[in-house]
């Protein structure tokens, strides 16, 4: 996992949803201010709903501390487009099939489920300055606390 101090190449082209529309932008668009990063498995599961659900409650008070906001998931698109209607979320939603954002961070693990094992990113936020280095990371996500721990995390930098 990448370590606080470090600044990862995220110089990457995605397709994200965001204000009920998809576009396309490079990664290290966003992260021109300080900026979380919050990586959830996949849209409507229980943990990954409460873990965004949590974040979108508090994405007010997050902007308005000056930092943005970016969920990322393996979803595509236009199913994160969906889903961001019909929770109410504001932040962009960043479609990452390919797990780019985890190979930057270093932050793909050995999964299991339902008997298979496969490769897949830890449920992470990442706190980055304007310019792109690791200021501070949550490892383990508390789902259902996690916008309280995100604007936690801000408030302190």
């Amino acid at each position: 996992m990448i370590s606080i101090g470090q600044k990862p190449n995220l110089g990457f082209q995605v397709r994200f949803a965001d204000k009920g529309a998809v576009r396309e932008a490079v990664f290290s668009d966003w992260v021109d201010r300080p900026t979380i990063v919050s990586v959830f498995m996949r849209a409507n599961t229980s943990s990954c709903d409460k873990q965004m659900v949590s974040l979108a409650e508090r994405q007010d008070e997050i902007l308005q501390s000056g930092a943005n906001v970016i969920g990322v998931s393996r979803d595509t698109a236009s199913t994160l487009k969906r889903y961001a209607l019909k929770h109410g979320i504001a932040f962009p939603l960043v479609s990452d099939p390919k797990f780019q954002f985890a190979e930057a961070v270093d932050s793909m693990v050995e999964k299991k489920m339902y008997g298979k094992t496969f490769l897949g990113p830890t449920r992470s936020a990442y706190l980055f300055d304007a310019k792109g280095k690791l200021v501070a990371l949550v490892e383990a996500v508390d789902s259902p606390n996690h916008g309280v721990e995100v604007l936690e995390l801000v408030e302190q930098f």
